[in-house]
């Protein structure tokens, strides 16, 4: 196992030197621990943001991953998973349903301006004007613009207030200005009620025991992917799945068993190992590692424990999807670890959290393949 870090850590050292070169040319800031790149659409920049999955997954949701990839310019006030887990509780899992596309759209398009409108400028118009500069979103909605020093803020319909905690990310199309709350349109009363009603079933499971990972609720409903993507604690993996191009595979019929690792766990890999392994001519070494996580069937915790007591080592063998081999091991207190190849042992931390396509159980440590 040694070996095999050392290799990836020294092709990783390799890669960061480039990486960093490149980054600095852009002089852009980090956003959500990812490099955005000037050369690169807002959609491509902001799919790498672990502070923006919920975003990326309501533009998803909204059909809006082709207008916001094209030519603009666009203005785009990017609100983090934060902003979006302090609205009320469920809503968004009531925005991100098919039937509230036309709202969710409403909403998104009241963080854009059909505009490439850097700070200084938006700090210029709102000294012409006065101190406020109303700006005209292409949702339709009148927000107003005030500084206060270096900090810019955005007032919604609503008035809620936005600060600007990070300014000028440059895109090839535009420009993103991260926020730390969601903007939101005039209220509403039919949309209110039109909410109301299609949340009905969501909420009675949310009611319900529904376990929570990562902060987020894990619906049985819903597929590995839609609910991995709603995880604080899964940002690396949805990202690395993401970069493996295994969104449709494992939102697919299945059963799987994912043993999901943490962002944690990814961290502890050595340095740079995780950014390698996202560059695309390292794709197929991370599919590989990926599906190393990945057991076809839907494997709960009791059936592990029962396969493994039925052998003298409490042990049960599985082979994983990229062929290579997984052992669990029960300890006499019924605590679940996975083996992987290497010998590495990691515990399962939280078991049996159902989806509709199979199981996840998430688990402390990356499973590397030799």
């Amino acid at each position: 196992m040694t070996r095999i870090l050392s290799a990836t850590a020294l092709a990783a050292s390799m890669a960061t030197a480039g990486f960093a070169a490149s980054h600095s040319e852009t002089e852009n800031p980090m956003v959500g621990g990812a490099a955005m790149f000037a050369d690169k659409t807002i959609v491509e920049n902001a799919v790498n943001s672990a502070d923006h999955t919920t975003l990326v997954a309501a533009v998803k949701a909204a059909g809006l991953v082709e207008t916001l990839s094209g030519e603009g310019p666009f203005t785009v006030f990017a609100p983090t998973n934060d902003a979006f887990a302090a609205l009320p509780d469920g809503t968004v899992e009531a925005l991100l349903q098919p039937g509230m596309k036309d709202e969710l759209t409403e909403v998104l398009t009241c963080h854009v301006v059909a505009a490439d409108a850097m700070s200084m400028a938006i700090k210029g118009m709102i000294d012409d004007d006065g101190g406020t500069h109303p700006v005209s979103t292409v949702g339709g909605c009148t927000l107003q613009a005030t500084y206060m020093g270096d900090k810019i803020m955005i007032e919604d319909e609503q008035g809620r207030t936005a600060t600007v905690t990070i300014a000028d990310v440059k895109q090839s199309n535009g420009v993103i200005h991260v926020i730390d709350t969601v903007l939101l349109p005039a209220e509403d009363a039919a949309m209110e009620s039109d909410a109301a009603m299609e949340t009905d079933a969501a909420m009675e499971m949310a009611d319900a025991d529904v376990p929570m990972v990562g902060g987020a609720k894990m619906f049985p409903n819903r597929t590995i992917v839609e609910n991995a993507v709603n995880s604080a604690d899964h940002t690396t993996l949805v990202a690395a799945v993401k970069a493996a191009g295994l969104v449709e595979t494992l939102s697919g019929p299945g059963p799987f068993t994912v043993f999901a690792p943490t962002n944690d766990a990814f961290a502890a890999l050595p340095d740079g190992t995780v950014e390698t392994l996202l560059k695309p001519e390292n794709k197929d070494q991370l599919t590989k590692i990926l599906t190393a996580h990945v057991v076809a069937g839907s494997w709960t915790a009791e059936d592990i424990i029962r396969e493994a007591r039925k052998s003298r080592d409490n042990f049960y063998h599985f082979a994983a999807v990229s062929g290579d081999a997984l052992s669990a091991k029960v300890t006499a207190g019924n605590r679940v670890f996975i083996f992987d190849e290497n010998g590495n042992a990691y515990e399962v931390t939280q078991a049996d959290v159902m989806q509709s396509n199979g199981v996840i159980h998430v688990v402390e440590g990356v499973l590397l393949p030799r």
